[in-house]
């Protein structure tokens, strides 16, 4: 048949010389037929490309799973595709067949109406119509056989053997999930720990001198008022009167609730002494470590990770509480 379509035909006493070219695979050969016009100089023509068979791209089911069969575009090759229709999506297809193939720039499905089908869009959902796939610069159109349904006994009885079949899982292998998941805490929790320990002990320090100094300033504070009431106490009875000292008095009472009322606005709560001390303690341990470049933010991220890995194995070791939300399990202890 090959050493037949090699002769050049005749038409009107011109020749048109059909060239043939192979590729390798199992596709047929592709025919590239020139026209002559006039002089026949170099090959010079215009070339006609073979229109695609709408059956280029087909799809098959085998063993229950969907199975695409279409022609790499540089290699000429046949490839099959086996997808999972539940859990692959248009895009994940569409990147298997451009990994399989590196010459293909670009792979899109259309729907029959000229929609584009988005990249999320499962297989499942796809194959239940027809849709064009276009690759590079060729659209093939696709038509997915019509899968039969299942009744809704065999459906029914497909679920049941679906749950055993899970059942089955985790009672073989839950222990060892269990086990693995452990060890995997357990590492944690050392690694964190690990990490804590020289900021415990930065922290350590840092709190001391802040103690000190707030301590050191509320110590002062009294001094001051007892400094205070000892030097009205005598310019009233020693040196003045206390016709004269009463309106000292006044304007220093008044001016000390001043002092009060700026500090609730300022910091927007009253001034209450466990509340200022706590304010000033903290205002003197963020100092202390912006000076000893104490990561504050590292370290709480740290502490809140290992609490949560705690919780995490703490639930592990308990069986029972393993499929309980943690709100529930906090309610009941």
């Amino acid at each position: 048949m090959l050493t037949g379509l090699g002769r050049a035909l005749r038409s009107g006493g011109r020749q048109l010389p059909v060239l043939l070219s192979r590729r390798d695979g199992c596709s047929a050969p592709q025919v590239g037929l020139w026209r002559h016009t006039g002089a026949w100089r170099g090959r010079e023509g215009a070339p006609y490309s073979t229109l695609v068979p709408s059956d280029e791209v087909t799809i098959n089911y085998r063993h229950g799973l969907p199975v695409i069969t279409l022609t790499l575009p540089t290699r000429g090759e046949r490839c099959q595709f086996t997808v999972k229709p539940v859990v692959t999506t248009v895009g994940a297809f569409l990147q298997d067949v451009q990994r399989e193939d590196k010459g293909i720039e670009k792979a899109e499905v259309f729907a029959t109406d000229g929609t584009k089908v988005s990249d999320s869009t499962l297989m499942e959902i796809l194959l239940m119509n027809d849709f064009k796939l276009v690759i590079n610069n060729t659209a093939y159109s696709v038509s997915p056989p019509v899968k039969d349904k299942l009744s809704s006994e065999h459906a029914t009885e497909m679920e049941d053997i679906k749950s055993l079949v899970h059942r089955l899982f985790v009672a073989l292998h839950l222990e060892d999930h269990q086990i693995r998941k452990e060890r995997e805490l357990l590492q944690k929790l050392d690694h964190l720990k690990g990490e804590l320990l020289p900021l415990e002990q930065m922290k350590a320090r840092i709190m001391d001198s802040a103690d000190a100094k707030t301590s050191r300033l509320l110590w002062v504070g009294l001094a001051l008022m007892s400094t205070q009431g000892g030097a009205l106490a005598w310019l009233t009875w020693w040196v003045y009167s206390w016709d004269i000292m009463e309106p000292v008095t006044y304007f220093i009472t008044y001016g000390s609730a001043m002092a009060f009322y700026a500090y609730f606005v300022l910091t927007k709560q009253d001034y209450i002494y466990p509340l200022a001390k706590d304010r000033q303690f903290l205002h003197y341990f963020h100092r202390k470590s912006k000076k000893q470049r104490f990561n504050v933010e590292r370290y709480n991220k740290l502490k809140d990770d290992l609490a949560e890995a705690e919780e995490s194995l703490r639930r592990l070791r308990q069986p029972l509480h393993l499929r309980l939300p943690i709100q529930e399990i906090n309610d009941k202890d």
